[in-house]
């Protein structure tokens, strides 16, 4: 999107055409062009107006009914925080009593979300009233921003950079920094944290001397993490999106280390002082254990492992065992059928034999193509099953089992 583009948006009949399409369809695409045209809308506005549509029913996965009252960039939406992601945001800064109202009160002063994007998190924050300065340097973002934060009368949007924005009357600030290359869309990602925007030093920095959350992809080195921050690995619906540092009076006394699971049935934390030493490993109970990516990114198994009453399946390998079931948010669980060999030729006859024809495959420390597997195993048969391709003490393992339901 440009500035032409966002100029015809962003008027009346824009947002009212905006706002007037049925949900958008990639099949019913061309037809849709088709009838906007012959209604007398000109191709500019019909472009535009047909990729907001496109860009909100991406949005819906993050923001959900909310999407259909944002605009969005491509490379902003990709990179916004999921709306529940973005309230836990803005409920760190409220609970640390940041961004008060109170001139004369200890958390004066706003909250400033330097490299905001498209606002999602600003707008997390505004929603709780919290008095929040959003600064970024991309002119279409920020409009966009602007837009989105329409209505919050606590919320400003400035067209400025972070590193340089001054921060006399802010009490703490919140940084996403861009992980992709500028622009608004046909971003590429980047791999090296120097290259991000605002830099990894700036932001460390800042969190030298006030209170700072800094949000990360989940793959960010550990050993860069400061001793000082609480790290906290976020996962939704089973996929780690985020990692989260906390410092100074956002970061919790006595966390370092945490794993927040978030899905439909809500919310659930596994939190310690430090990464927990893996626990010793033992035989291949009645159950297996997969944690949740953000249990592992965390390293926190040994933590979970101790509240199952299980072991590690094998060294350095994310699997648990235990002999009893243990109903938890954190891992998933599969109920172990049988062992069978692990030889490709062996597995596939073991498979008829037991009539399976659907397979779920699940693998840790073993080189091999799920899809591949599948394909060449042949599978027939109105039985399902989940199996499990691993190392059980050095050697390769084929475990059939099956998911235990919630």
């Amino acid at each position: 999107m440009d500035s032409g583009e966002l100029a015809v948006l962003l008027t009346p009949e824009g947002l009212r055409l905006l706002d007037s399409l049925p949900l958008y369809s990639a099949g019913g695409s061309v037809q849709q062009v088709s009838a906007l045209r012959k209604a007398g809308h000109p191709p500019e506005l019909v472009a535009a107006v047909l990729t907001q549509a496109r860009l909100r029913e991406k949005a819906r996965a993050k923001f959900g009914a909310f999407a259909e009252r944002l605009l969005y960039t491509p490379a902003g939406l990709e990179q916004a925080t999921r709306l529940k992601v973005a309230a836990l945001h803005a409920g760190r800064f409220r609970d640390a009593g940041l961004g008060g109202a109170d001139p004369s009160g200890p958390g004066a002063g706003r909250i400033a979300d330097l490299g905001c994007g498209i606002g999602a998190d600003a707008l997390a924050m505004a929603a709780l009233d919290l008095p929040v300065v959003a600064v970024e340097r991309d002119e279409v973002t920020a409009v966009i921003a602007a837009y989105n934060l329409a209505g919050f009368p606590t919320a400003e949007v400035v067209l400025g950079d972070a590193e340089t924005f001054p921060l006399d009357d802010v009490a703490a600030v919140y940084l996403d920094p861009a992980r992709r290359t500028a622009g608004t869309a046909n971003t590429r990602r980047l791999t090296r944290p120097e290259d991000y925007s605002p830099t990894i030093d700036f932001a460390f920095a800042l969190a030298e001397r006030m209170p700072t959350g800094i949000k990360l992809g989940p793959g960010f080195d550990r050993s860069a993490i400061p001793a000082a921050a609480e790290a906290q690995w976020v996962s939704v619906d089973g996929q780690v999106v985020e990692l989260g540092l906390w410092f100074g009076a956002l970061a919790r006394p006595g966390i370092r280390r945490s794993a927040l699971v978030l899905d439909d049935s809500g919310a659930a934390e596994l939190s310690a002082e430090a990464d927990s030493a893996d626990l010793p490993t033992r035989e291949l109970g009645e159950y297996l254990y997969e944690p949740d990516g953000a249990v592992i990114r965390a390293r926190l198994i040994g933590a979970l492992g101790e509240r199952l009453g299980a072991g590690m399946l094998s060294r350095d390998i994310a699997y648990l065992t235990g002999d009893e079931l243990v109903a938890t948010p954190f891992a998933d669980a599969f109920h172990v059928r049988e062992r069978l060999p692990a030889g490709e030729a062996q597995l596939k006859r073991a498979l008829r034999e037991r009539r399976i024809g659907t397979l779920e495959i699940k693998k840790r420390g073993i080189d091999v193509d799920p899809a591949a597997l599948r394909t060449r195993l042949g599978l027939k048969g109105p039985e399902a099953a989940t199996l499990i391709l691993t190392r059980v003490a050095g050697a390769h393992e084929a475990l059939l089992v099956d998911r235990v339901a919630g």
